[in-house]
């Protein structure tokens, strides 16, 4: 099998997105764009991967770390001479090499491996992802001659008023020969309006000397896309979202409202699970079977297990076990662990906590650094008070315990098996198993203190 290589064009600032984040490491569902690149390029069996960095290449680096090679293009003098750039790591291999720009995330893997197999099978020289427009005002033109061959291809700014009419246009990703590629490079010239070396001009030294030059055209333009200013990120994180959610919804999801469903490209959602609208899932969130999540929830990296509830509630970083209810206006924060048959009802807050099976803590509580054993109540305004302004401190509260109504639990602090803890109360120091712990204020009334009050006035 012919070895596969990829070179990925990231060395832009990108100017119009007028950002102080460099324009390939802008997200789209929740990834850089030229990491969605570099994605899809794993998924056709690339040999070696190679991505021109320039500006910003430290932070490129660091986000595609350990999935391509590096090379810097200290100047930015055209494709060509970025390309070029890769001479010392691929011009002595054979084999195919795609050519694509890491700003274009929306070009798909099987749209990549088309064209792949397209330009091996015509034992192409160069092979051409083109495309068709009704608006090519600032793309390259791609120019056929007669018998329909490709014969070059002109840049906007260099087509005469006939070369741009032509509706096809080249969508900046080739194939090549990598043989042939490197030889060609050597060969291009900067004689043309913006004084670069442009990488189409390949194509016209390679049909000079009478190599195969093809062009594959994909049937959806939008795929195509490069992105360059922030309008065109909006657009492409609109076909990118539309293009997961209707992934999800054919492998057995409801989405009730897809236009108002916000789900990263890394997310796992399980069969018969409904997402209901405002909900925005992200990063490397995996959702179980039979799930209700949403209305307005944010999940970003949860593991919710099957069968279980969220209703307008925030869960970041956090595990949640099967058949549990979240919210309404719960936050579970990083690091919780909540397990199975639980309940986290409104305006409830955890983090760094462990919830274990069948507890419940249904409105208005606090618990954070803490370990909750199985079937325990926290009653509402339950508070682990685990920060002195310092440090924070663990609560442990075994199985089967009973807090009452607003009470707080001053760490670091141990609520023995089957405890009660009575309503209002402040612990301070660990309540032994099956004891009842009453930590607040004697009760005294002060018989016909009103009206005391009322002669002195």
């Amino acid at each position: 099998m012919t070895k596969r290589f990829a070179v990925i064009l990231a060395a832009g600032q990108g100017t119009r997105m007028k950002s102080k984040l460099y324009k390939v490491l802008h997200p789209v569902c929740g990834k850089p764009m030229v990491e969605h690149v570099l994605d899809n390029i794993s998924n056709v069996n690339a040999d070696k991967i190679v991505t021109v960095v320039g500006h910003g290449a430290e932070l490129v680096k660091t986000s595609l770390e350990g999935k391509s090679d590096f090379v810097l293009q200290e100047e930015q003098l055209g494709t060509a001479h970025a390309v070029k750039q890769a001479k010392e790591v691929l011009s002595n291999q054979n084999g195919t090499t795609l050519v694509i720009c890491g700003d274009t995330p929306l070009i798909t893997a099987e749209t990549m491996e088309a064209l792949i197999k397209l330009h091996e099978s015509q034992e192409a020289a160069a092979t051409i992802l083109t495309a068709f427009t009704e608006k090519p005002d600032g793309y390259g033109r791609v120019i056929r001659n007669s018998n329909e061959t490709v014969e070059r291809i002109v840049e906007h700014k260099d087509a005469n008023e006939d070369e741009r009419k032509v509706k096809e246009i080249n969508t900046g990703t080739y194939c090549f020969d990598n043989q042939a590629l490197f030889e060609a490079l050597e060969e291009v010239s900067n004689d043309n309006v913006q004084g670069e070396y442009y990488l189409p001009d390949v194509i016209e030294i390679l049909k000079a000397k009478g190599k195969i030059v093809s062009a594959f055209q994909t049937s959806d333009f939008d795929e195509t896309m490069g992105i360059n200013d922030r309008v065109a990120l909006a657009e492409a994180e609109r076909l990118m979202r539309n293009r997961i959610n209707t992934i999800h919804m054919q492998n057995g999801v409801t989405i009730i409202d897809p236009t108002n469903t916000y789900i990263d490209s890394d997310v796992k959602i399980g069969k018969d699970t409904i997402i209901l609208p405002g909900t925005i899932i992200k990063g490397q969130t995996v959702i179980g079977e039979d799930c209700q999540i949403g209305p307005n929830s944010e999940l970003v990296n949860a593991q919710i297990a099957s069968e279980t509830v969220i209703r307008q509630s925030v869960v970041h970083d956090s595990s949640v076990g099967s058949k549990v209810q979240i919210g309404p206006f719960a936050h579970i924060r990083p690091e919780s662990n909540i397990h199975d048959d639980v309940k986290v009802g409104n305006f409830v807050e955890i983090k760094k906590a462990e919830i274990g099976q069948g507890s419940k803590a249904s409105h208005l509580s606090y618990i954070g650094d803490a370990e909750v054993g199985s079937n325990v109540n926290l009653g509402c305004g339950s508070i682990t008070v685990n920060y002195n302004g310092k440090s924070k401190f663990l609560t442990k509260i075994e199985d089967n315990v009973f807090v009452g109504c607003n009470s707080n639990l001053v760490a670091p602090v141990t609520i023995g098996e089957g405890a009660y803890i009575a309503a209002g109360s402040t612990i301070t120091k660990d309540v032994p198993g099956e004891s009842l712990s009453i930590a607040r204020a004697r009760q005294v009334n002060k018989e016909n203190y009103v009206k005391k009050l009322n002669l002195k006035n």
